[in-house]
């Protein structure tokens, strides 16, 4: 282990003290995992799932640049390279009809980008699940940047495996964008799941504690705006 990566262990101890004492209490952030779980995925329409699919796509942009900014503060963990490397220019999605062709890489997010583009919608509900994303975009990227990296376990590490079983729910993947947004989806719970070698077990010595408590917020706001049914307070 080189020295730096050595620091990094050194930060986890020190920022970390203590959680040994509390790790059977909840986090705040993980109560919210569980409140995005409990929502009314299985009330869906199509619609309401095309619109979920477009403000997740600006999560998965997030999520990148969180990764860049722990791969920029820990350029020597070799966790956190071999997490990148299964995220950004990759080709773990590939293929898929109309969005990645057999062997081609690219970051995740772009591959979100392309599901987007299947299935056309209304430019009004463009423009409103845009600003619904930008602002979400606007918001996160001004918070601390160790607060974004030290998020990834709680993404990585369960709250996203558990967070796509739950949208798993839904009924309605008839449309190709909701067809390439379940593979993404599967794909995913299959990459994290794995407690050795999937991607949670490459950034669990981050050791996510509340600071990922805001981002997560966020990520449940954007998608109760993009589909107001989730919380039962559709028009």
């Amino acid at each position: 282990m080189t020295d730096h990566a050595l620091g990094l262990e050194s930060e986890v101890l020190s920022e970390g003290l203590g959680s040994e004492l509390n790790k059977s209490k909840a986090f705040a952030y993980q109560r919210v995992v569980e409140d995005i779980c409990k929502l009314r995925w299985v009330t869906l329409t199509q619609d309401d799932m095309i619109s979920v699919a477009w403000v997740y796509y600006y999560f998965s942009v997030q999520f990148r640049e969180s990764l860049e900014i722990a791969r920029n503060l820990y350029p020597d963990d070799d966790r956190l390279r071999n997490l990148d490397q299964g995220e950004r220019d990759t080709d773990n999605l590939s293929p898929w009809p109309g969005v990645a062709a057999i062997g081609e890489r690219m970051n995740h997010d772009e591959f979100m980008r392309r599901t987007l583009e299947l299935t056309p919608i209304p430019d009004g509900e463009r423009h409103r699940l845009k600003a619904i994303g930008e602002s979400y975009l606007n918001t996160v990227r001004a918070m601390a940047r160790k607060s974004r990296a030290w998020a990834l376990a709680s993404y990585e590490d369960g709250g996203l495996e558990s967070v796509f079983r739950a949208m798993l729910k839904a009924r309605h993947w008839n449309t190709e964008l909701l067809q390439a947004f379940k593979h993404f989806l599967a794909e995913h719970i299959r990459f994290d799941s794995d407690p050795e070698q999937g991607h949670g077990a490459l950034c669990r010595h981050l050791a996510p504690d509340d600071r990922a408590h805001p981002l997560w917020v966020e990520f449940k706001r954007i998608l109760i705006e993009a589909a107001p049914r989730l919380a039962g307070t559709e028009n």
